[in-house]
């Protein structure tokens, strides 16, 4: 998803990857309401960070795509290194 991208890029990410499994929820309530995700990420900007607080950081970047277009997104947000 392009715009998701578009505003995971205030992280600064080394790199991202974004694959659409909405297919994979096909008949599911949610899958009218939003798009189902994988993200995987990886910034400098989650050391020190817990999971939580990655995530967060996430969602926060995200803003209102959450509420929208995303109903479901699995998260993998790592530190260079922890790859």
């Amino acid at each position: 998803m392009a715009l998701l991208r578009q505003r995971l890029a205030a992280l600064q990410p080394e790199s991202i990857s974004i694959e659409d499994e909405s297919h994979r929820h096909a008949g599911h309530a949610g899958a009218r309401g939003g798009g189902h995700y994988q993200l995987q990420i990886v910034a400098q900007a989650f050391a020190g960070k817990s999971t939580i607080a990655r995530h967060r950081m996430i969602y926060d970047a995200a803003g209102d795509l959450m509420r929208s277009r995303i109903h479901a997104l699995s998260i993998r947000a790592e530190v260079p290194g922890e790859v």
